[in-house]
């Protein structure tokens, strides 16, 4: 008999939540991590191991697994790498498919967080019957999974998509732990807002809720929560990252002509907060031929269960690889 389970895992800059998910997408169980616990690659996974091994005991899975799929940042599905994962706290390059593999004993697949998130969403969300959109993650930083014609797109080498750091602002940009400056991520991402949070503060001089909260420890909640009890730098601050993610949407636009883009992570819970700006934005930069026709759709899956289970879609695959780069995409979902 078939092994009817696979894993999901979804490494975080901040959190790693993993779940074990059965042949239908129903996740059965499911934990988390802090992935920035342990400043050793080999503690972290023998931490996710002992969790997961609970899991599987509770869930009466042991010996039923198929496959462990990883969604992870700058995950590369052709070689199981984690090549240059900025947001994480470990040296790479990491082989984090034979390092899991080898600890667990089981075949483990591994691609970009985002792209993970997409196949879920494509597969169990609001993207179920699109086959052309574009996954925003807005997170630690900004991912993005881009499907085109119902296939995920990686590239000659496993890296495609990386939008989180296409150059949003040219001059004096903002350092983006890439070693770049201006990339979108330093702007529209959860610790982006928390910086413009810091600098509209310090240059501004009306009162704020947020002045009540020593400058170092301002979050996107923080600005949120201002917003929301409305305070006007915080509702201000929203408008600005909503109107530079907008302005990078219609240019992403003009390069795959996706149906959509799909929000997810926790600054997309801000709502009209941030989709009101970044679908005026859009719209006002936006090539005419295109106008009008782009939908911004939020994520209908629970922000864990997205990652969870487009990982664990790469569990299924997982048995088929080895150790050499991969001649194709992965199959997606049905």
């Amino acid at each position: 008999m078939s092994k009817p389970y696979v894993v999901g895992i979804d490494i975080g800059g901040t959190n790693t939540v993993f779940g074990i998910v059965d042949a239908r997408g129903q996740v059965l169980a499911s934990n988390s991590i802090k992935t920035r616990k342990h400043s050793n690659i080999n503690d972290y996974i023998n931490e996710l191991h002992h969790e997961l091994k609970k899991l599987m005991e509770a869930t009466s899975t042991v010996d039923k697994i198929h496959g462990i799929g990883i969604g992870a940042p700058n995950g590369n599905f052709f070689t199981g790498m984690i090549e240059d994962g900025v947001n994480l706290p470990w040296p790479t390059p990491i082989p984090l498919a034979k390092l899991v593999s080898d600890k667990f004993g089981i075949p483990v697949a591994v691609t970009n967080d985002a792209n993970a998130a997409a196949i879920g969403e494509m597969t169990y969300g609001v993207a179920r019957g699109l086959k052309d959109f574009i996954m925003i993650t807005l997170g630690t930083g900004v991912g993005s999974g881009i499907v085109i014609n119902g296939q995920l797109v990686y590239g000659h080498d496993g890296f495609a998509g990386e939008l989180g750091h296409v150059i949003s602002k040219r001059n004096n940009g903002r350092l983006c732990g890439c070693g770049r400056t201006g990339c979108l991520e330093t702007y529209c991402s959860a610790t982006g807002v928390a910086r413009t949070a810091r600098e509209f503060l310090e240059i501004r001089h009306e009162p704020s809720l947020l002045r009540n909260i020593p400058v170092d420890e301002i979050t996107s909640k923080d600005v949120y929560d201002a917003a929301i009890a409305g305070d006007p730098i915080a509702k201000e601050i929203f408008e600005y990252t909503g109107e530079i993610l907008g302005e990078a949407l219609a240019d992403f636009t003009v390069f795959s002509a996706p149906e959509a883009f799909v929000l997810f992570g926790g600054l997309a819970k801000a709502g009209d907060l941030i989709l009101k700006p970044v679908r005026n934005a859009m719209e006002k930069n936006m090539l005419s031929i295109w106008k009008g026709k782009v939908k911004i759709l939020l994520s209908e899956l629970k922000e864990a269960d997205a990652a969870i289970l487009g990982a664990s879609a790469l569990g299924w695959e997982a048995k088929y690889l080895d150790a050499t780069p991969a001649a194709s995409a992965p199959i997606l979902p049905a």
